[in-house]
């Protein structure tokens, strides 16, 4: 008797310490639908989550389930999403449309079902296909387990900033618009820091966030960029920020007066409330690294305001870099290091098994014989295009990631080129007689489980040379090295590999080169590609392919049952 209820108590212990360790699940029921909005002396109609705008904020644990219901109300197909989440064998649930699902249809539902592990801090979610993530996006914050604080002092509060950006027009037809002419798209009519504009803009003195902060604390900033087109500078008057986190992983952390952060990267930073009471504008406004580019060149605010400021009083206005300005960027960029922690050790890849070399740039394809100049308004009489490699993205009408488990043929072809298939001087003077591969069936490249992959991303003057934030999904990888101008491999020796930043989104530095370091420990069909949205429109992205390892924990998991079709 005593020896079974020993037995019994045992268990009891040991069910309680996994269910612990397992984590808790957590459900949301995400309603996309259509609402009115009024910003900047206009009302419109906005494709939103719950009708909020940005959506609502997903808070969990590390080691926790998700479970999202997502019921699509509009006349638009969609999918959502999990940026930087890795989706360990759960591909499934990833969301780039005709990546890993087909899209879910109007008056349909999808539930999307992951469990985070082995990560925390800021992440977002988005709509994943056409420019619905405009207004479909929130933030995913991931807090430490239960019991595992921050690697830095604990702030008075944790505040989520998500910059948006915001047309008067639809911005469904701005992008069709574009890809109908052939040009670029119209550029934006204000940014947003969570939904609200900032008094700069036109009827607008009202639509403001604002921070209320108690003199001597310190806060924890959020910073999400869900902008579509565009870089940002961010800076809090007579503030110093301190730098914590980058694409939920711990830096060591570093002081400084301006952040640059890409869209698709969030960021965590530490300021304290140490000035004279007052109120002091956080203002963000445009990089734009290309040449005869057009972008949104306003300047979008919320207010720091302290607890005993009147709020009659005005905003001191922060000083921002010059939109060009590439050298302050480089600066910001180069104090990024990983902090190591128990729970997040630094595992850099030392050797590599697979070389990869990928040019990511704009294209410019021929204007069809017989097409109207209506159509072809991009540079010298062609269309705009962008590349991999010289080859334009060709979407499949059949999701990549069930062609691959079921096997079923004509969807994609594996000779993806591991190397440009042209050499050149990538970075020299402008090319008029390159254009881009736009071919009838998606190519995609196909590593092994288990190698360790080293990516070099170099930027390409065909039509500009331009920083270009590339993300990969279900890969978290470490940035080795950066440079301008041509990558060869004697660039190799500068490499880091004690302490590089780990990131999901790396801003290829115009005109230069970024050195990544993985190790293919995730199966599944990833998709990977440039985070400026129009970028992405015209063709600046690629799939791999990562083929199952040995046995079930390291083999990508089944379909789920509700899986959209075609």
């Amino acid at each position: 008797m005593h020896s079974t209820m020993l037995l019994l108590a045992i268990g009891i212990v040991l069910a309680l310490a996994q269910g612990v360790q397992a984590g808790v699940t957590r459900h949301y029921n995400f309603t996309i639908q259509s609402h009115k909005v009024s910003k900047l002396c206009s009302t419109k109609h906005i494709i939103s989550v719950n009708r909020k705008f940005p959506g609502p904020t997903i808070h969990l644990d590390e080691g926790d389930r998700v479970v999202v219901k997502v019921t699509n109300r509009v006349p638009h197909n969609m999918t959502i999403h999990w940026h930087g989440v890795r989706q360990l064998r759960s591909a499934w649930f990833d969301g780039p449309a005709y990546i890993t699902q087909c899209p879910i249809q109007p008056n349909q539902t999808f539930t999307y079902n992951f469990t985070v592990t082995e990560q925390r801090g800021t992440l977002w979610w988005h709509a994943h296909i056409n420019w619905l993530r405009a207004t479909v996006h929130g933030a995913f914050i991931i807090h430490p387990k239960p019991g595992l604080g921050y690697p830095f002092p604990k702030p008075e509060k944790e505040v989520p900033l998500i910059f948006s950006e915001w047309w008067k027009s639809d911005v469904l037809k701005v992008v069709k618009q574009a890809l109908g002419t052939g040009g670029g798209p119209n550029i934006s009519d204000a940014f947003t820091i969570n939904g609200k504009p900032g008094p700069l803009y036109n009827c607008s003195s009202q639509d403001v966030f604002v921070l209320n902060a108690l003199p001597g604390k310190t806060y924890l900033l959020r910073l999400v960029n869900a902008v579509l087109n565009t870089e940002l500078f961010f800076a809090i008057a007579n503030h110093t920020l301190t730098v914590v986190e980058a694409d939920a992983g711990y830096v060591k952390p570093f002081n400084t007066n301006v952040v640059v952060i890409a869209p698709g990267q969030t960021m965590n930073l530490l300021v304290t409330a140490n000035q004279a009471p007052g109120r002091y504008f956080m203002a963000a406004h445009s990089y734009e690294s290309g040449q005869n580019v057009t972008f949104d060149n306003t300047t979008v605010t919320a207010i720091f305001q302290y607890q005993q400021a009147s709020s009659s009083s005005p905003p001191v206005l922060p000083p921002l870099p010059f939109f060009n300005d590439t050298k302050p960027v480089t600066a910001f960029n180069s104090k990024l290091r990983k902090l190591a922690t128990p729970e997040d050790p630094i595992a850099v890849p030392q050797t590599v098994d697979q070389h990869l070399f990928f040019t990511v740039g704009l294209a410019v394809e021929n204007c069809p014989p017989g097409a109207s100049n209506k159509t072809c308004q991009g540079p010298n009489g062609g269309r705009f295009a962008a590349s991999v490699n010289n080859i334009t993205f060709t979407v499949p009408t059949t999701a990549i990631l069930q062609a691959h488990y079921f096997n079923t043929p004509g969807v994609y072809s594996t000779d993806f080129p591991i190397s440009p298939l042209v050499k050149f001087n990538y970075t020299g003077p402008s090319l008029k007689n390159l254009n881009s591969i736009n071919g009838t069936r998606t190519k995609v490249a196909v590593l092994p489980y288990g190698a360790n992959v080293e990516l070099i991303l170099q930027d390409t003057s065909i039509v500009t040379t331009e920083s270009h934030p590339i993300h990969l999904h279900g890969y978290n990888f470490y940035v080795v090295g950066t440079g301008f101008g041509n990558y060869n491999s004697s660039l190799a020796s500068t490499f880091n590999l004690v302490d590089p930043p780990e990131r999901n989104t790396i801003g290829v530095p115009v005109g230069g080169w970024a050195a990544l370091r993985f190790k293919t420990d995730n199966p599944g069909a990833w998709f990977m590609h440039c985070h400026l949205e129009i970028h992405q429109s015209w063709g600046l992205d690629a799939a791999f392919i990562v083929n199952n390892g040995k046995g079930p924990s390291q083999s990508l998991q089944p379909p789920p049952a509700d899986l959209p079709k075609c």
